[in-house]
């Protein structure tokens, strides 16, 4: 028998225990899941960032541990985890997000805004361009990049996308580096952030990237919150040069209630909702990896410490 600590909240242990203990009889992984395990004693570690579990040295059996949460930029600089960091990559939470970020796309490509206020009951017969005829732009080209990206081009939109490193995907014009990220602001009509939050990308969008795009362009934000300046972003705003910004994530959560981000008419605010992590899947990608690793199997998911992600 395996001993597999859960070690995250009191409320995702009442989520996640469930789907956890069928995912691993379906699997036929004798295994000993709870919340209280000597840590001598435990093979692979389920864990959220922000568990009371800071300190990894006394583990020393552990062969890896398994984040509940696509973003590990909370954990990855931990100098005690020495083992293998697996991030969930979960089918459900994928699915939340290219969901998420398709409507909020298409509403504003379409300019559903002044149909559902109807200012003055205006009539204005303006008919907006097809897809084909907008250019949309994915800032990070991870996992849930790239199934945004299929989903878009599915739509007829003109995708482009942008990553620190050389990528490929059909139907999606890819650019990376320096040289490119000048390329793609320039593109980014609908610009949509999913960068991962690491040093190297924080405030990728400030005073200087808003300048680069194109005039009225349309900013959306489900990544993280320090990928955007935030003052930069309400300067963009106010002179017109950013039509709207609709953000999914900030860098404080919840949103001060003081924000300027709140009385902003350009700005969209939802509460951190584009994309959950869903038990009865993510439980399933969790075990995959305890079956891997006692299969001697290479794991899946796993993080680069020098990227960050």
């Amino acid at each position: 028998m395996i001993n597999v600590l859960f070690a995250a909240t009191p409320a995702r242990w009442d989520s996640y225990e469930a789907p956890l203990r069928a995912a691993l009889n379906d699997a036929g992984i004798d295994a000993h899941l709870a919340q209280d395990i000597p840590p001598a004693d435990v093979d692979y570690i389920v864990y959220a960032p922000n568990s009371p579990l800071q300190d990894f040295t006394p583990y020393t059996r552990a062969k890896a541990v398994l984040n509940l949460w696509a973003g590990v930029e909370k954990i990855v600089g931990n100098k005690t985890l020495q083992i293998p960091l697996a991030r969930m990559v979960d089918p459900g939470l994928t699915q939340g997000m290219v969901e998420w970020v398709t409507g909020h796309t298409l509403r504003h490509h379409l300019g559903m805004d002044s149909h559902v206020v109807n200012p003055g009951h205006q009539w204005t017969p303006k008919a907006p361009p097809l897809a084909s005829e907008r250019s949309v732009v994915i800032f990070g080209l991870g996992a849930l990049g790239q199934a945004c990206a299929r989903a878009l081009v599915g739509l007829g939109f003109r995708v482009s996308g942008w990553s620190r490193s050389a990528k490929t995907l059909e139907g999606v014009d890819c650019l990376h580096g320096d040289a490119g990220l000048r390329d793609a602001l320039a593109r980014a009509e609908i610009a949509i952030a999913l960068l991962p939050d690491t040093p190297a990308t924080e405030n990728t969008f400030d005073a200087g990237a808003f300048a680069q795009m194109p005039r009225g362009a349309f900013l959306i934000n489900p990544g993280r919150g320090p990928l955007i300046d935030d003052d930069a972003l309400i300067a963009a705003l106010d002179s017109g040069q950013i039509a709207h910004a609709t953000l999914d994530v900030f860098r404080v959560e919840p949103l001060p209630r003081d924000h300027p981000f709140w009385a902003h008419q350009r700005v969209t605010i939802t509460p951190h909702i584009a994309a959950d992590t869903r038990a009865s899947t993510a439980a399933r990608v969790i075990v995959e990896n305890i079956r891997r690793g006692e299969a001697g199997a290479p794991f899946i998911n796993l993080v680069d410490r020098d990227l960050g992600y």
